[in-house]
């Protein structure tokens, strides 16, 4: 993450990104060793910190996030996902229902043909 910041009011520093500007806390590397535990309480509250080395930005403590138990099979997968509302899960069973795949109806070797032809007029343009 590339960020400049600025000095802000109480703790809380003007941090640019891209083009993003927002208020989050920020803390020096010496305050931070001096009062850890206070930071880390914030932290586990929900706030973001960045940490910073001469107004410089070296690292954002977060909370951690809360990851679900890795999902067994496919069907597990798409579940999890249909539960956090990610996707919409269809309504009707597939059944014995298969994707056939048919191609643009040209004879077999055409685009080997059409790949050989290219290929010898780059030879010829390049010569």
């Amino acid at each position: 993450m590339l960020a400049k910041m600025t000095r802000g009011i109480g703790g809380v520093g003007y941090v640019t990104t891209r083009d993003y500007l927002w208020c989050m806390k920020t803390v020096g590397v010496k305050q931070l060793k001096a009062r850890l535990s206070e930071y880390l309480r914030m932290v586990r509250a929900g706030d973001s910190v960045l940490v910073t080395d001469r107004d410089e930005v070296v690292a954002e403590l977060r909370p951690a996030s809360r990851r679900p138990a890795p999902r067994e099979g496919v069907d597990d997968v798409l579940q999890g996902l249909a539960e956090r509302g990610e996707i919409t899960r269809a309504v009707q069973e597939k059944m014995t229902w298969t994707w056939r795949v048919r191609g643009l109806g040209l004879p077999a070797g055409t685009a080997d043909a059409l790949l050989d032809d290219l290929r010898a007029e780059r030879a010829r343009s390049d010569s």
